[in-house]
């Protein structure tokens, strides 16, 4: 078993304004699926992306706006996002704190 503060798992910075942290993977040995904790800085997005896996979200802080090629769904705390695999999205901060939100993703 494994118990962390996410605060405590070094985010991966690669995108400007968003932080990643990588909590559970298969290194912990989940052995399906992965969960993440996503913090989007306002006025900026994740990327607008596709890919053959699927998203499961759960937003903990924050507004902000699902984009996808069919329109665009707010987000606000306690609202949970299914993503299907191959939809082009993104998650865009439109408000003025972080936007946080716990997303699990199956080890592709």
């Amino acid at each position: 078993m494994k118990v962390c503060n996410y605060r405590d798992v070094p985010p991966d910075r690669e995108i400007p304004g968003v932080a990643l942290h990588l909590v559970i993977s298969d290194q912990d040995g989940a052995p399906h699926f992965a969960m993440r904790v996503f913090e989007v800085q306002p006025g900026t997005s994740t990327p607008f992306h596709s890919h053959s896996w699927e998203h499961e979200v759960f937003i903990l802080a924050g507004r902000g706006k699902l984009r996808g090629n069919e329109g665009e769904w707010e987000l606000a705390p306690d609202h949970a996002v299914y993503v299907p695999g191959d939809e082009e999205h993104c998650f865009v901060n439109t408000g003025s704190e972080v936007l946080r939100f716990v997303c699990c993703i199956p080890h592709h």
